[in-house]
């Protein structure tokens, strides 16, 4: 396998000449494999360059935590592989920035990787990811919806901010590769219990939806594997196409970006839309908000028609252009404090955020499904259960809701307190409410009185854009 991991990563180039690779170790299987394999392939003169270590704790499993920091300590030494450890509080930045638990742990740890890599000279950091962890990032896609580009899966290398490369080295082996080579030299490593609780979207695809594709398809790992490295081929042909034409299609200012609209309808559709996505890119709008629909819709602007987007954009036609801004925020004060009826189905704006709103049959399967997948920012309804019309509003002291979970009524300040809900946070939280009573304390809570039940039969789903953090 390490001749294979070899050959892969002088294939894709994953270090670029001399220098230092700074490696991330877990403790589980996949990195003590990722550990061991590049200090042999080091001692064998392969790699020309310098390892070193770090271990991120998360600080979720208390003394279990601990544990793995200590074990990769030890495997470090024994290979005389320095080895540097940071610690981070996964549970505050989920709350302050309300975020899931998975999407704060991933964002300290490439933070503290980064400054790690910086801190010691490294030009690259190494990851554990696989074959398998490629497969389920595909079909986590899919499920969330995706273009091409979503099936692209993980590249074999990527940089991020500050010239900093991500290299995956493991990418061309799959787990069960991974454990033969551990098992066949007693190694040991640590076993994360969290990574079987199936109420995290990575482990229901891990455990429940693979597996069951597998039975029917045993070599679908290789197969999405294939599919990726096409489709990043694909993608690296629209990007220099893109890259071509990008000087005379864009006109850059300082709040606005415009599209030369002759040209670009004249682009090929996927290269068409790599050319919008990078003036959102300009405007730091969230790409993960966006789908295939927002761009079709950018393209069908009438003449001086005006589209809200998500990330706070707005897109409109001006002669032979396209031009997308910041939205400006156009309520006054008096909106602001009572609040404004959402447009049921459709989309509503209120203070620079907009609410979609939908509407559809129940579907157990559907739901049990958007119950893996979803995020604090959209929630679903029982639409026969609220008192129209909606409304969207700001805290208004004395307010009351019934949370989800809970067995009766409390005061929103009282519940945010029990929640431990920064006061920072407090005051870009938003209300939804019916005629009576409190839907949604956004993004912390849905109401106890609305929620889905074996009874209903159409559901409300209502999204946020931005997210409210």
């Amino acid at each position: 396998m390490e001749q294979k991991v070899a050959n892969f990563i002088k294939a894709e180039q994953l270090f670029a000449g001399n220098g230092r690779a700074l490696l991330a170790v877990s403790g589980g299987a996949d990195s003590i494999a990722l550990l061991h394999i590049m200090d042999s392939l080091k001692n064998e003169g392969f790699l020309p360059l310098e390892v070193c270590c770090a271990h991120i704790n998360h600080q979720l499993r208390g003394a279990e935590s601990q544990r793995d920091k200590e074990f990769v300590v030890s495997r470090c030494r024994k290979l005389k592989i320095p080895v540097f450890t940071k610690e981070v509080d996964v549970r505050q930045c989920a709350r302050e920035h309300r975020l899931s638990i998975e999407t704060a742990a991933r964002k300290l740890r490439i933070d503290a990787l980064i400054e790690i890599a910086r801190q010691q000279n490294c030009a690259c950091i190494a990851t554990a990811h696989q074959e398998n962890d490629n497969a389920e990032t595909v079909l986590q896609r899919l499920i969330r919806g995706t273009g091409f580009r979503g099936l692209c899966g993980i590249w074999p290398v990527r940089e991020f901010a500050g010239g900093v490369r991500f290299i995956r080295p493991l990418l061309c082996v799959d787990r069960r590769q991974i454990l033969d080579y551990l098992n066949e030299r007693g190694l040991k490593w640590r076993q994360d219990k969290t990574n079987f609780d199936t109420h995290y979207r990575r482990n229901y695809i891990r455990h429940k939806l693979l597996p069951a594709v597998q039975k029917n398809c045993d070599d679908i790992i290789e197969r999405l594997s294939e599919l990726t490295a096409k489709a990043r081929g694909f993608y690296r042909l629209v990007c220099t196409t893109a890259d071509a034409v990008w000087a005379e299609t864009a006109t850059i200012e300082k709040e606005s970006i415009s599209l030369n609209l002759n040209v670009l309808q004249k682009l090929h559709p996927e290269v068409k839309i790599e050319i919008m996505r990078r003036a959102l890119s300009h405007l730091n709008a969230g790409e993960q908000d966006f789908t295939e629909n927002h761009y079709q819709k950018i393209l069908e602007l009438l003449a001086d028609a005006k589209l809200q987007l998500p990330g706070n954009v707005e897109v409109h036609r001006q002669g032979g252009k396209i031009v997308f801004s910041r939205r400006q925020a156009q309520l006054q004060a008096p909106a602001l404090l009572s609040g404004v009826n959402l447009i049921l189905p459709g989309t509503t704006e209120f203070a620079g955020v907009l609410i979609e709103a939908e509407t559809f049959d129940f579907d157990r399967a559907k739901f049990n499904e958007f119950k893996v997948k979803k995020s604090n920012t959209v929630e679903w309804f029982d639409l026969d259960s609220i008192k129209l019309p909606l409304v969207v509003r700001f805290r208004k002291r004395g307010d009351k809701f019934w949370p989800l979970g809970l067995k009766a009524e409390k005061k929103i300040g009282k519940f945010l307190t029990d929640e431990k809900i920064p006061q920072r946070s407090r005051q870009k939280l938003l209300i939804i409410s019916d005629k009576e009573k409190i839907i949604w304390l956004c993004p912390v809570r849905p109401g106890e009185q609305t929620k889905i039940t074996s009874q209903t039969k159409t559901v409300l789903q209502l999204r946020i854009y931005p997210p409210v953090a």
